[in-house]
């Protein structure tokens, strides 16, 4: 017989379905709510059900978004002639604490990873492609994560754009070989977007 009620291991469980949450985490995080007050539990439990229901992708770039467009697509501020293209929304918030990018962009939702069983249409490149159809953008910025499939995607998106009549570029590697967008800081950001370079030949 547990210890323990079964809602309780339940709420361990779930907590420990989180990304960077082991077992003693989660078990302490459920003790929490256990003790804290009855509101706090109840707000956060709105907040997990306001985000289903309330945030969807944005119907243009992907990005997380509370309407039809995203924030960075609504804005009338933005560089439309620009897109950087990243492989998940987190990328997104990289960029722009880096204060260096202006345009718009493009949420591939993931990156090439055969292993995994990850191919091209498993991505939003088709959607990608029918963003450069009206002539509006004329470059293309490619900040998937400098590792193998991050790598492997730019050379796929490369030679997939080839043609579309806008110019490829891809960050430098200010950023460490191997390493996500999203945990990199805004110096080493700033620094790849200074010194992006042209993939084509």
């Amino acid at each position: 017989m547990s210890l323990i009620p079964e809602c309780v291991e339940r709420l361990a469980a779930e907590f420990g379905r989180l990304p960077g949450i082991g077992p003693k985490t989660a078990q302490r995080l459920t003790f929490y709510c256990l003790r804290t007050d009855p509101n706090l539990v109840s707000q956060l439990s709105a907040a997990l059900a306001g985000l289903r229901s309330e945030v969807r992708p944005c119907s243009r770039c992907y990005f997380i978004a509370d309407a039809d467009l995203c924030a960075v697509c609504r804005s009338g501020s933005r560089d439309a002639s620009i897109i950087c293209v990243v492989e998940d929304a987190l990328d997104v918030l990289a960029v722009e604490r880096s204060g260096e990018f202006h345009g718009l962009y493009h949420v591939l939702g993931g990156a090439l990873s055969p292993i995994e069983g990850v191919g091209p249409d498993q991505l939003r490149v088709a959607e990608l492609e029918a963003r450069l159809r009206d002539g509006e953008v004329s470059e293309v910025v490619i900040a998937t994560d400098p590792d193998v499939e991050g790598e492997a995607t730019a050379h796929f998106l490369a030679e997939r754009l080839a043609g579309a009549g806008v110019r490829l570029t891809r960050l430098a590697h200010g950023l460490p070989a191997g390493a996500d967008l999203q945990y990199a800081d805004e110096l080493t950001v700033a620094r790849a977007f200074t010194g992006r370079r042209s993939l084509e030949a």
